[in-house]
């Protein structure tokens, strides 16, 4: 999507703190017993109090509100009856539909006893989305997402998902650019655009650097022992700093 009117920032302001404040309360909410279909039940509460719609069940009719993902799993975890565990590393994903916009975030918390890796884990990639975001201005090649997100990978000692990245938004939940590199591309040759709306979001792991989709059909992750994080969020290019539209 690219901005065409103050009412489309509007609008997609106030999906983006729906989605914002929906994953901002289930890190909070979360605890060990609790199983991850309880928590997204919190999530579907909240988004629907907001008159919100979960867009993973309206775009593609995934069976959750929410994607929730524990340890080796990476990203669109189906909620059921996994418990959380004290030490495991949780990522939710919260995306929504309000009033014809989507936003689209996401965050890997801990539970009580987590290691220091997995701290060092999360810390790290949280320093590779914010370090993406401010490489960001309309007229940059796109690909500096990616050299950001894999310089900050190399440094801090831990590989990228290679086949996980950042998207358009806005208009349905994902649109172009449909896939953008968590890694350097040097034949990458598209340019971000003043008013375009898209996501970041890196994936970090100790040890992949590939997920692959499990028996439910959805479910993606790696090796047993793998651990990985991902944080994101959905904004607007502009010719300075980009506008963030998910802080909650």
């Amino acid at each position: 999507m690219t901005i065409g009117s103050p009412q489309d920032i509007e609008g997609l302001r106030a999906a983006g703190w729906v989605v914002a404040h929906t994953l901002k309360e289930m890190a909070e909410q979360a605890r060990p017993g609790m199983t991850t279909a309880e928590l997204d039940a919190l999530g579907a509460e909240i988004l629907e109090r907001h008159g919100a719609r979960s867009a993973p069940q309206l775009c593609y009719d995934f069976p959750g509100a929410t994607c929730i993902s524990l340890n080796e799993e990476a990203a669109h975890g189906v909620p059921g009856d996994r418990t959380l565990q004290k030490g495991d590393v949780v990522n939710v994903d919260v995306s929504a539909e309000l009033d014809g916009y989507f936003a689209d975030t996401g965050g890997s918390f801990l539970m009580p006893g987590a290691s220091a890796e997995m701290e060092r884990l999360c810390a790290a990639t949280l320093r590779a989305r914010d370090s993406a975001l401010a490489q960001v201005r309309a007229g940059q090649p796109l690909n500096v997402i990616g050299r950001a997100i894999q310089q900050t990978a190399r440094l801090e000692g831990f590989k990228v998902l290679r086949n996980l990245g950042s998207h358009g938004v806005g208009a349905t939940l994902h649109e172009e650019p449909r896939f953008i590199p968590p890694y350097f591309d040097p034949h990458d040759d598209r340019v971000l655009e003043d008013g375009q709306v898209i996501t970041i979001e890196p994936f970090l792991s100790t040890h992949a650097s590939r997920v692959r989709e499990g028996a439910d059909g959805w479910t993606l992750s790696g090796p047993r022992k793998n651990r990985s994080a991902q944080y994101e969020h959905t904004l607007v290019v502009t010719k300075d700093e980009p506008l963030i539209l998910t802080k909650a």
